[in-house]
């Protein structure tokens, strides 16, 4: 299996080289030529492998070029019981009132507590392999954007990791507090850490011209390291996250919640489009799948986008208490948009071209009829947010983060809306302690303390639900990065940081 650049299908490469470029020369990101296909008797079999061995069929489908022992040792490195608490990394919680079957997949029990965790526990093995694979003697320079998770979920895969360095851009407004302090604190010889003056898609958006910037990739060149990403552009990035929804779907099988064969909905709390394209991938190798719910905030371009064919990123951009999906350039939708124009490389180049230059593009009806078909779009204020939060707390006994609410407020807007009670899987993506002041003040009427850690205290008090370890150790860790720059000032601070001139 080979893989293609979204914007010039004749670049083919394996899929090391996919992983260790991370994105193609032009600006394209890398799919595969084709997807490994599962029958309903090869989604039986996987019913009675665990994660791991889910993982390890999956990943070796899609890793022609790595040999089964790299994979094994791969997966058996990045799952353990030590780093996500347990045999399962992503366990399932049900919730079942009245005809609503709702299947929380929490994908956030690893050492982040957030779901990138899943993808970002394996990808610095499966990177490291890759280069040595394709170029031995570089160094793996990793860049970040981050609207929160993904960076202190790369920096705490690739914390010390030999061959690597990872420098994370964030917005310095733009992520909670104990987002913050995750990033700020992160131990490791080969990190750094930046907040830059703008939102996220600033700081996407920078990560980006630097990639494509070839007097720069020179100078790299020059001191033998090459770029990588850790960012969901990267193929190694979003494959792991293939793997989860199939591990769902046989869970469910296994505790009789469906029979094999039946179809479920996904619905995912959506940002950067990467979590829900890794199911609509497994969807097309064979998956289940009725229906993907695309749930957004008040940064509602996806919503739009999928109701209209037009994607506008000229829009106010809303700071909100699900952080995460404060995105207005989803990259991943490039992808999507590539399979469903047929893999029209051409007209994926227009409309990016279009988007960066217009800031909107707008699709054939021929992909606006195909996203009709496969996706509805939703969206959650911050005000819905919380009275979600506060009723599945009051109604369920469950304590849900802001960006999980989001998922479960729009689902409930899909449901009404259709009818369709097909069993859902919905993607609970990080801890309510990682969002202590929202998630309290949504299931409690009193005042709140001014400190941060005095309110994950409470948190806990309040609901008898206790506090993630890695959160917990953060109150007393040591800040080592507070550095900040212009957006127009990344590009400096990342050869500054290598010790380029």
């Amino acid at each position: 299996m080979n893989y293609n650049s979204t914007r010039n299908k004749n670049r083919v490469v394996s899929a090391s080289q996919a992983i260790a470029q991370g994105i193609s020369e032009e600006g394209g990101l890398f799919v595969p030529q084709e997807l490994p296909r599962y029958s309903v008797d090869d989604i039986r079999e996987l019913l009675s492998a665990d994660y791991r061995g889910r993982a390890k069929k999956i990943m070796g489908d899609f890793l022609p070029d790595f040999s089964a022992e790299e994979i094994s040792e791969s997966v058996d490195a990045a799952y353990t019981a030590e780093k996500f608490g347990g045999s399962d990394p992503a366990p399932i919680s049900y919730i079942e009132s009245g005809d609503r079957k709702m299947a929380l997949l929490e994908l956030w029990h690893g050492p982040t507590c957030a779901f990138k965790d899943m993808a970002l526990q394996i990808l610095p093995h499966l990177l490291t392999k890759s280069v040595k694979k394709t170029c031995s003697d570089k160094e793996a320079v990793i860049l970040v954007a981050t609207s929160g998770d993904t960076g202190k979920a790369a920096l705490e895969g690739f914390r010390d990791v030999d061959g690597t360095k990872i420098m994370v851009f964030y917005p310095v407004d733009g992520v909670s507090p104990m987002q913050k302090r995750q990033m700020a604190t992160q131990k490791g010889e080969n990190v750094s850490v930046v907040a830059i003056k703008g939102n996220f898609d600033d700081a996407q958006t920078g990560v980006k011209k630097i990639f494509t910037d070839n007097a720069i990739k020179e100078k790299l060149a020059e001191n033998d390291m090459l770029f990588s990403s850790a960012n969901s552009i990267n193929w190694g990035r979003l494959l792991p996250q293939i793997v989860y929804y199939f591990s769902a779907y046989c869970e469910m099988v296994n505790e009789g919640r469906i029979a094999l064969g039946d179809k479920i909905n996904v619905c995912v709390p959506t940002g950067n489009f990467g979590n829900i394209l890794a199911s609509f991938y497994a969807m097309n190798m064979g998956l289940p799948v009725n229906k993907f719910i695309c749930a957004s905030n008040s940064n509602n371009v996806l919503t739009d986008f999928i109701k209209t064919g037009t994607y506008d990123k000229k829009r106010h951009f809303y700071t909100t208490i699900s952080p995460s999906m404060d995105i207005l350039v989803s990259s991943n939708l490039e992808r999507l948009l590539y399979h469903l124009s047929g893999e029209d490389d051409k007209k994926v180049a227009s409309f990016m071209a279009s988007l960066s230059s217009e800031g909107a593009y707008t699709v054939d009806e021929e992909i606006k009829a195909s996203l009709e078909k496969y996706f509805w779009g939703g969206y959650c204020n911050d005000a819905d947010t919380q009275k979600t939060i506060g009723d599945l707390y009051r109604n369920e006994n469950y304590l849900a983060d802001t960006h999980t609410a989001v998922a479960v407020n729009v689902y409930e807007q899909y449901v009404s809306e259709t009818g369709d009670n097909t069993p859902v899987v919905i993607a609970s993506t990080a801890s309510p302690y990682k969002f202590a002041k929202a998630v309290l003040s949504a299931v409690t009427d009193g005042e709140l303390p001014s400190d941060e850690f005095a309110m994950v205290d409470e948190l806990s008090a309040k609901t008898g639900t206790e506090i993630p370890a890695p959160l917990a150790g953060l109150k007393n860790a040591q800040e080592r990065f507070s550095f900040e720059c212009a957006v127009d000032e990344m590009a400096q601070t990342v050869l500054s940081g290598l010790g380029i001139n």
